[in-house]
């Protein structure tokens, strides 16, 4: 009869060496990396941008079940731009003031989704002003930095060093309907004002390139 003790040994060896064992252990568990938390479908923040030493503030309303995302961008001691987007590919950049500015433009995508972030690289964890976030990259487009601990977006960083700091993050915010509607000038045909054009290009070919990369569509 083959001892007890041997009986046991021999038992181990054979659970530690079993492949299937090993796959489903709590070790294969904790390789599995974290993935970033979908945007609420509604939300609202208030952002600060520091693009290269261009700073501004961004008042951000995204609203999804309604096909739509405003950024309302106030340049440091500059133009205060309205950046209205909806699902159907059409965007407005326009101020309220006396100038009267507005210009439409028609991408081939709509605003983002949700779960854009999908398929990012996680990267790992760093500290970023003053919180500790999980990190990831997507396309080598942008750097997505989320609160560890309220899964809430920190920062996100553009591959040209652009940075966005979020302020306020207020889930389920909505701004109301009349706020969503472009300015009648919007829709009258005249000429280009140059001044204007180099105004919105920036946000005009950020807006552009992040719905094209990370919507999966790398040619621009």
């Amino acid at each position: 009869m083959t001892p007890p003790s041997l009986l046991l040994f021999l038992l181990l060896v054979s659970i530690s060496s079993n492949p299937s064992t090993k796959a489903t252990g709590a070790g294969a568990a904790a390789e599995s990396p974290p993935t970033p938390t979908p945007w609420p479908l509604q939300f609202h923040s208030l952002l600060y941008v520091n693009g290269s030493g261009e700073l501004s503030v961004v008042d951000l309303w995204y609203d999804w079940p309604n096909s739509r995302n405003f950024n309302i961008i106030q340049h440091q001691l500059g133009t205060l731009l309205y950046d209205l987007e909806w699902d159907n590919g059409t965007s407005f950049y326009y101020t309220l003031d006396d100038s009267r500015h507005c210009q439409t433009y028609h991408f081939d995508v709509g605003i983002l989704r949700p779960d854009w972030l999908d398929g990012a690289n996680y990267l790992g964890q760093q500290r970023v002003d003053g919180f500790l976030c999980n990190v990831w990259e997507k396309v080598q487009f942008i750097w997505y930095y989320e609160d560890v601990e309220t899964k809430r977006a920190v920062q996100w960083v553009f591959y040209t060093g652009r940075s966005v700091h979020v302020m306020t993050f207020e889930v389920g915010a909505v701004l109301e309907d009349a706020k969503w509607q472009a300015p009648v000038y919007c829709f009258e045909k005249k000429e280009e004002n140059l001044k204007f054009q180099s105004i919105i290009s920036e946000s005009f070919q950020e807006s552009l390139m992040s719905k094209k990369y990370l919507r999966g569509l790398k040619s621009i």
